[in-house]
């Protein structure tokens, strides 16, 4: 929801563009700073801060791995509307955390002689499926798995019949059609650019190679043998009742996220479609680490160390995990997921043998990254966000002129900005945003709490609202009303 118009105003973003520094001798890098990993009281007082004062989550799950064993800080609830407490068996989405457990798949499919991370990845696709080629080089496994597949981060043709559900109804027949009609914008390889698209794919790859679908493959190649009991895409009467539910950015309870799994469906699962809960990440990461055994010990460590490729300063990117290199810091492996109600992480110190997941059932900006980083290597909690509807104050409308401003108004082509009703409490959506609440300040004028916008819908003598002007970052775009037939 933050982005409003900046979807519609991608352009903007070049004027931001900083040109490149002159060629200088690097200044040699700081010492490490000795880090000691914060206690459970500290890692609370984390929490507390961040739900009660903050009010930026409504229930965080931690948990910490090291040659000592494994501790669990959680604090806040499963859901806004239910006291029930979160804890290390509480069920989170997990969202592009995925993405490491599909890396890990190809990583082992290598070791085992399967594939090869150089393959075409239109090898292991339908006869006849187009795959984008550029200067005579094909798209391989290790191009998707390092981000650098030239791919875009969604495909164009993503129109979901219910936003607040996305994924659910994208399959292979959709990206087959996007991707027989895409060209390359650079060389493949050339370049850093996170694709949900193209990780979505490769696990649609190794799940054809492999004779099953994704869900099956992740489970028997890495969640069965490492007894990983709660993670999963499709969820058991068990695992649903131990599922958070999950809410938006203004803290309100949204629907989870479905992903396609059987053949012919599953095109993007491999990009996010897992479930998961602290005790079994803490199981994944202690296998990272060591401290758990296992016969994917090879594939993993493979997977991190075998192949990098540079993302951005004191940034690279393995086989499907990032790693960052601060200055005067550790340097840690981690990957962190987002769904429409989620924020995970999940990293470790290789040099510490610390290993950290942070599970929250909110959208918020900051999500667990902060939490994460700081645990593992002292980086700096990131301060809340201003309040974007500071000094705005809601007022009641008449109940007989709800409908006025209910309808559909055409921001751009192809871009809609659709206004509902339950009550007193009215809902936006924007064509590809989640929905978001907008609160009533006058008549005419609307205001958004999750993000620094306001709406001003023009009003005749009688009669629905003629058009609305969405303001936001100093801009106006005026949308006029679609007359439905």
């Amino acid at each position: 929801m933050r982005r409003l118009l900046t979807a519609l105003s991608a352009g903007l973003l070049v004027l931001n563009a900083t040109a490149p520094a002159r060629a200088q001798t690097p200044p040699s890098p700081p010492a490490v700073v000795p880090w000691a990993t914060p206690s459970d009281a500290e890692i609370h007082d984390i929490l507390v801060q961040r739900i009660d004062v903050e009010h930026s989550g409504v229930g965080v799950v931690v948990g910490v791995i090291d040659a000592r064993g494994r501790r669990f800080v959680s604090y806040g609830v499963s859901d806004k509307r239910d006291p029930k407490p979160v804890g290390p068996r509480t069920v989170f989405e997990i969202g592009s955390m995925t993405k490491v457990f599909t890396s890990l798949v190809l990583s082992e499919m290598v070791q085992d002689g399967e594939v090869k991370l150089d393959d075409p990845v239109a090898k292991y696709l339908p006869p006849g499926t187009k795959i984008p080629e550029r200067n005579g080089k094909q798209i391989t496994l290790v191009d998707i798995a390092t981000q650098s597949s030239g791919l875009p981060r969604m495909p164009s043709n993503f129109t979901p019949k219910d936003w607040d559900n996305p994924y659910a109804d994208y399959g292979e027949a959709q990206l087959f059609q996007f991707l027989a009609g895409y060209s390359l914008p650079r060389d493949i390889g050339s370049k850093y650019e996170y694709s949900n698209l193209a990780v979505g794919l490769m696990g649609d790859a190794l799940a054809r190679r492999a004779g099953v679908d994704y869900e099956t493959l992740v489970k028997r190649r890495i969640i069965e043998p490492l007894r990983m009991t709660s993670t999963t895409i499709t969820l058991s009467p068990a695992l649903k009742a131990r599922l958070a539910q999950g809410h938006d950015s203004a803290l309100d309870p949204v629907a989870n996220w479905d992903f396609g799994i059987l053949p012919g469906q599953g095109a993007l699962a491999g990009a996010g479609a897992l479930r998961s809960d602290a005790e079994d990440i803490l199981t994944f990461l202690g296998a990272e680490l060591g401290y758990v055994k296992t016969p994917l010990a090879a594939a993993m460590k493979a997977e991190w160390t075998s192949v990098r490729r540079p993302a951005a300063p004191g940034l690279s990117v393995a086989l499907g995990w990032h790693i960052s290199s601060p200055p005067g810091r550790d340097e840690i492996v981690w990957h962190n997921g987002g769904t429409g109600g989620y924020r995970t992480y999940m990293g470790f110190d290789p040099k510490t043998g610390v290993g950290v997941v942070v599970l929250t059932n909110a959208a918020t900006g900051r999500g667990g990254d902060d939490i994460g980083a700081h645990i593992l290597n002292g980086a700096p909690l990131q301060p809340p966000p201003p309040d974007p509807a500071a000094g705005r104050h809601a007022v009641a409308l008449d109940p007989k002129a709800l409908d006025l401003y209910v309808g559909r108004y055409q921001l751009a082509p192809q871009v809609f900005l659709t206004v509902t009703h339950d009550g007193d409490r009215f809902v936006t959506q924007i064509t590809g945003q989640p929905h978001a609440a907008i609160f009533p300040e006058s008549r005419t004028d609307f205001f958004y709490r999750i993000v620094d916008a306001q709406l001003r819908f023009d009003l005749p003598a009688s009669g629905p609202a003629s058009g609305v002007t969405l303001h936001q970052a100093g801009r106006d775009l005026v949308a006029k009303r679609v007359v439905e037939p």
